[in-house]
């Protein structure tokens, strides 16, 4: 029997933090580490820190910026505590998701809680260690941690902005095995992990797109109920919509029956095909009633047609009964019976 792979190792990123503040001799800069990275409460702007310890926005920045500089030498140097465990550590997670990770994933595998002032420890520790790159949280990309010897900040940010150029060539949502290939990086793990990191791309359901397409993001239930439909191929009734989105991967999921059944009818995406049966307008599927399909039917025909070939016209485009198709043939004035079960427009004749 193989042997079962052992749980990741949870860090006391508490003491770890408390140990390495303890090799700094100067109370403020000690307090300006501690609320710039938010070790121990929120983080803190350079200005909030200046008004607090009575000096320049600007000169805090300098003491942050010598004060890292100066833990970074001791790391190197192997002069400060607990970086060769932190290092390890994170490493070994990072190597089995692709030398790349977000902070909140670091962190929820790594620490007890993963609380918002866990995952400021892990990036907090991981900026001092020599072997790891942080990419810090911006408009483009969240806060994550990479192995240095695969690539650096630079090099990251590269492969990312390449991932992102594939996923707009190709216009649509595609497994990340069908990407990877086309892009500098053709391992599907790392690809995958790297396309985590940008805030210009999300997945769902093993597919990976631009943010704002929604069958990778979407963000209301029109957009819920279009990506259910899609990957069901096929038309479904308001109530199969309902439970699917209640056993689906999306954020939230606790939406009524009749709030679905009332964005269906809104959205110009959806058609009604048949008594409480939705499909996708894009499927080739038209609004309208029985009636109005068979006025389609046999325009589009331009000449009269039998009764079965109507028939099975309207049902390409309508989930409905034969019977209901023949009761609207025979009993609108706008169809005309031009010979035995044939028909066409009363307009045509």
């Amino acid at each position: 029997m193989a042997q079962a792979e052992a749980a990741p190792k949870t860090l006391n990123t508490e003491q770890f933090v408390q140990d390495i503040l303890t090799t700094i001799d100067r109370d403020r800069e000690r307090e300006i580490i501690a609320r710039r990275f938010g070790l121990f409460d929120r983080k803190e702007t350079l200005e909030q820190i200046g008004e607090l310890l009575g000096i320049t926005r600007e000169r805090v920045r300098q003491l942050e910026k010598a004060v890292i500089a100066r833990l970074k030498s001791q790391a190197e140097q192997g002069q400060l505590p607990h970086i060769a465990e932190i290092t390890e550590a994170i490493s070994l997670h990072l190597e089995k998701q692709g030398a790349c990770a977000r902070v909140n994933d670091l962190s929820a595998h790594l620490t007890a809680e993963n609380s918002r002032t866990d995952q400021s420890r892990i990036a907090f520790l991981a900026t001092l260690c020599p072997q790891l790159i942080v990419i810090e949280d911006t408009d483009h990309y969240y806060q994550a941690i990479g192995i240095a010897n695969a690539r650096d900040e630079k090099a990251t940010k590269e492969a990312i902005a390449a991932i992102i150029t594939t996923i707009k060539k190709h216009g649509e949502p595609a497994s990340m095995s069908d990407i990877a290939p086309n892009t500098p990086v053709n391992n599907v793990t790392e690809a995958e992990a790297l396309a985590s990191v940008s805030k210009a791309l999300a997945t769902l359901n093993g597919v990976w797109g631009l943010v704002k397409w929604p069958m990778v993001n979407p963000k209301n239930i029109r957009d819920k109920i279009y990506v259910i439909l899609k990957n069901n191929g096929k038309h479904m009734h308001f109530n199969e919509i309902a439970g699917a989105i209640k056993d689906s991967d999306f954020k939230r999921r606790d939406v009524t029956t009749q709030a679905i059944h009332n964005e269906l009818i809104k959205d110009k995406r959806f058609v009604l095909i048949g008594r409480g049966i939705y499909a996708l307008k894009e499927w080739g599927y038209q609004k309208g009633t029985v009636a109005d399909i068979i006025t389609e039917v046999l325009r589009e025909a331009g000449e009269p047609l039998h009764r079965d070939e109507i028939v099975k016209r309207v049902l390409a485009s309508r989930f409905v009964k034969e019977t209901t198709i023949l009761l609207n043939l025979q009993g609108k004035p706008q169809f005309k019976r031009v010979a035995k079960a044939t028909y066409s427009l009363e307009e045509a004749v």
